[in-house]
């Protein structure tokens, strides 16, 4: 009989979850599970001299992190297209496409995506620059939060839109003051262009789904929940890309895929969602969510709000944003999921958008009694106060998104304007939300933003970018009262995220007999200054004992 390896990791510390304090301690693996959590001398005493030895030099043993809200495939795509994530200036935007489409004569489009509304005027770049940028070929990138995207002249004749095309019914076209369109999609408008992009083929899919892979490897995650596993965007229906990849053993991450909510459907399609459920292989990729996107983003006025935007100068309108699923049909939805399993997993920037995901939540709980679905709402920009200690009470987990509760001078310029005063203090109110005790998990949107789970902690436990930090302005901590303390945040990326993941039996926090999905750090940062939380790094990752990184 062939003996099984043991594995054991020294010479730190662990944080084994659920806030517990570090220890210095030392973990032993075996057959892809936990085996002993212990003195370090008296574990090394019992593997014996066949066990392979991790000397952590001083770091840190966590349970894997887990990313409750991420675009896996998407952002491996992007890695491979015009990528503008790294840029934080228009120069540096302009320098990128410019090179990206000198060393790729070959492509018919270019396309990408990842620029940053704060890196121009008014948060919009205009067609004339995409024109200079690529004269010959039309252009598609995609704008960081994914609900614009920024487009040239030649990609504008292609789709036919001009200064008589009229905004489809839920986006909106750019324009200048004279009625011509100036180079800005929203929303639903992305796709009068999106559609025509070149189709991507399933090798592309397939490669983009291993990189990304790779890529939340090398940041420590160890699973995550895909936020749209459908047809959305142009893009292809994900759902063969990640049931072939479990089927075949590439698939090494454990992965919910929320299945997408067709707001231009109704009722009818949840015949179909259950029947996609049951096809999943079951191993590595489950799709027991339903994404249920209820309103665009605050940037360009679509998020749902209770009282109406502003004017740039301050004044009342009528604009109340997009509701992109009625009252009626979201409650009668959300009923007949939650009877079913599923989890409903709602997108809601804006506050009417977070209270009618919980109204939805409360109809399900008043038809359904309690069930083990356990719903969650992420984003969250704007909340009212009323509404926080709803989540405890409707058992809703705060899904959120760590990188984004911080302030910068453009952000301040693009918001305050159009939110108002009254309601800049109600942004990101994660501390309320830990306070009144509801489940937290924590995710990236990536590729809407980094998915490194370090950045997003250090960002929400100071409500700022990192100081001193070149590319990145320093300014005050943003509503520093909202501040999460570091082991909830923690919690956030492990065990409350494998809490929405029905995983938590298993992964999420160490325990002797729960899978070995680790992450060695190279130093402690609970033992270190808030503001240097950023600085760790990851060493290595284990998934199920297997290291993956």
């Amino acid at each position: 009989m062939t003996q099984v390896q043991e594995t054991i990791f020294v010479n730190g510390s662990i944080y084994t979850g659920a806030s517990e304090p570090t220890s210095a301690a030392a973990l032993v693996m075996r057959a892809g599970r936990i085996s002993a959590i212990g003195d370090q001398q008296e574990l090394l005493d019992a593997v014996g001299s066949q066990a392979k030895v991790v000397d952590m030099a001083g770091g840190l043993l966590s349970p894997g992190f887990r990313d409750s809200h991420i675009h896996a495939v998407y952002g491996g795509l992007g890695l491979a297209q015009c990528s503008l994530y790294e840029d934080e200036t228009q120069e540096a935007c302009a320098h990128s496409i410019s090179e990206y489409a000198r060393t790729h004569p070959e492509l018919e489009w270019i396309s990408g995506g990842g620029w940053n509304m704060d890196s121009f005027e008014n948060g919009t770049p205009s067609r004339e620059l995409l024109d200079r940028l690529s004269p010959d070929r039309p252009a598609y990138l995609i704008e960081r939060g994914a609900h614009s995207a920024w487009v040239n002249s030649r990609a504008l004749e292609a789709a036919g839109i001009d200064a008589r095309t009229t905004d489809p019914a839920d986006g909106v076209v750019g324009r200048y003051p004279d009625g011509s369109p100036n180079g800005m999609l929203y929303e639903g408008a992305m796709m009068l262009v999106g559609s025509l992009l070149p189709e991507l083929t399933r090798a592309d899919y397939d490669k983009a789904l291993l990189d990304a892979q790779n890529y939340a490897f090398s940041l420590g995650i160890t699973g995550w929940q895909d936020a749209i596993v459908g047809s959305y965007g142009g893009f292809a229906d994900q759902f063969e890309i990640y049931d072939a990849a479990d089927r075949n053993g590439t698939l090494l991450a454990d992965v919910v895929g929320a299945q997408w909510w067709d707001r231009d459907r109704g009722i009818e399609q949840i015949d179909e969602l259950v029947a996609r459920r049951e096809a999943t292989h079951g191993n590595r990729f489950r799709t027991t969510s339903v994404k249920l996107m209820l309103d665009g983003v605050v940037e360009a006025k679509t998020a749902s709000m209770i009282h109406p935007y502003r004017d740039g100068c301050g004044n009342h309108t009528d604009n109340h944003g997009l509701r992109f699923i009625d009252r009626e049909t979201l409650l009668e939805a959300v009923v007949r999921l939650d009877a079913l399993g599923f989890q409903p997993h709602f997108h809601a920037l804006g506050d009417q958008a977070a209270r009618d995901a919980l109204d939805a939540v409360e109809a399900a709980r008043r038809a359904n009694g309690s069930t083990n679905t356990r719903p969650h709402v992420a984003h969250l920009q704007v909340l009212q106060h009323s509404d926080v200690q709803r989540f405890r009470e409707l058992g809703v987990s705060a899904n959120i998104q760590p990188l984004w509760a911080c302030s910068t001078p453009k952000r301040d310029e693009l918001l305050v304007p159009f939110l108002g005063e009254e309601r800049v203090d109600l942004q990101w109110l994660y501390g309320g939300i830990q306070r009144s005790g509801a489940n937290i998990a924590a995710g990236s949107d990536w590729p809407v933003s980094t998915p490194d789970p370090i950045l997003g902690m250090h960002v929400a436990a100071n409500r700022q970018l990192p100081l001193g930090v070149e590319g990145i302005p320093e300014v005050e901590p943003f509503l520093p009262a909202e501040r999460i303390d570091l082991a909830r945040l923690w919690d956030a990326y492990t065990s409350g995220s494998a809490y929405l993941a029905h995983q938590d039996h298993r992964t999420g926090s160490l325990r002797v007999g729960m899978d070995a999905d680790l992450v060695v750090l190279d130093k402690n940062p609970f033992a270190a200054d808030r503001q240097e939380i950023h600085t760790t790094e990851v060493k290595e990752t284990y998934v199920q004992g297997r290291r993956v990184h």
